[in-house]
């Protein structure tokens, strides 16, 4: 076996069908006095369901997270928590509302205390992103890291099912890209593949749009494997598809999980070549013969957008974002290409199936 450094951290993950109920306990673990509870506009009842579990406990609710982080609104949830005396945010959404908490934590000794009711898999990062001016920020820095995250597969029964397969592949990427990453290795390579095959045999049966106990066990699954997905990009460095995404997101406003759905296909066929065994375990996790294809062939399936142009994407953009993702050099298994990345993007925008 080759050589390999594999770092734990400290995080404490409560799982499964009404975990939510615990959440005074878990604030009590964190030596929390006062909690500031954050969501977005869509997700206020949800917010005010956990201020009303918590009572007291609660310092107030600010319910304007949004997409990508804009720093404004990171400063403004900042200085509300600092009026309200707050010592812990408690972040109840997708990857938006958990970004928001850790823009907080970056700038705090805050502790966060996470409830996913996506598949997004940020609570299992010390990564972050903030936009400002257009340009999305990202860096890692353990203090953003959320100390206890609870997730209750029954917050994600109402979530649409076009947002669950988009959120669901978006989750995907995280642990593909984490398979040829520079720093990866046997354990996260065990999570990956774990993660992507669980989400991959569940996404299809939430397409049912049913509520019984078939589909509750898919959406439990699909919640599991996004748990390792996240994991999985919280260990390992990422490479041209999560640069590209930030890209996309940050410059062009373009929605987080639709755009990873979209672009996750091209940048495994751009990799194909030089990342052959990894694409072998994205493939098998699939139950496919080739792993752009098998991504691109399960969203097409279920119903998730395939072209950039669908979701807000302008032509003319093509070349500037190109022209970004190339500004700074990173890890990758293939060389970044200016050509192949402009084809790689008008592929994305076209939306057409990968050729291998």
């Amino acid at each position: 076996m080759n050589n390999f450094t594999y770092t734990s951290r400290p995080q404490r993950v409560v799982f499964g069908v009404g975990a939510l109920a615990q959440i005074e306990a878990e604030v009590d673990l964190l030596g929390a006095r006062r909690a500031l509870v954050l969501a977005t506009p869509d997700q206020r009842r949800d917010a005010e369901r956990i201020a009303e579990m918590l009572g007291p406990r609660v310092a107030g609710v600010f319910d304007r997270a949004t997409m990508h982080v804009p720093v404004e609104i990171a400063r403004e949830a900042r200085d509300l928590a600092r009026r309200l005396d707050a010592d812990c945010a408690i972040a109840i959404g997708g990857g938006s509302t958990t970004g928001l908490g850790k823009a907080i934590a970056l700038e705090s000794d805050f502790p966060i205390l996470a409830v996913p009711t996506t598949y997004a898999g940020s609570e299992m990062t010390p990564i972050y992103g903030i936009t400002e001016a257009g340009l999305k920020r990202t860096g890692r820095d353990i203090r953003v890291m959320p100390k206890t995250v609870i997730y209750d597969p029954e917050l994600t029964y109402s979530l649409p099912v076009s947002l669950s397969v988009s959120s669901g592949i978006n989750a995907i990427a995280h642990a593909a890209e984490g398979l040829y990453a520079i720093d990866a290795n046997p354990i996260t390579n065990l999570m990956a593949a774990e993660g992507i095959a669980a989400i991959g045999r569940s996404l299809p049966l939430l397409t049912l749009d049913a509520d019984n106990a078939e589909v509750r066990r898919a959406r439990s699954d699909v919640l599991y494997g996004a748990w390792l997905c996240g994991s999985v990009l919280g260990n390992v460095s990422m490479a041209l598809h999560h640069k590209l995404c930030h890209t996309l997101g940050g410059t062009f406003n373009l929605p987080h999980a639709e755009t990873h759905t979209i672009v996750l296909p091209h940048a495994l066929a751009y990799n194909a070549m030089a990342a052959s065994r990894s694409m072998e375990r994205i493939a098998g996790a699939l139950n496919g013969n080739s792993a752009p294809q098998a991504t691109f062939d399960l969203a097409k399936m279920n119903g998730a957008p395939l072209a950039l142009k669908d979701i807000g994407m302008k032509a003319s953009d093509l070349d500037k974002a190109c022209a970004i993702a190339l500004e700074n050099q990173y890890p990758n298994p293939r060389p970044l290409e200016k050509v192949a990345i402009r084809q790689l993007l008008q592929h994305a925008y076209e939306g057409v199936r990968p050729s291998i």
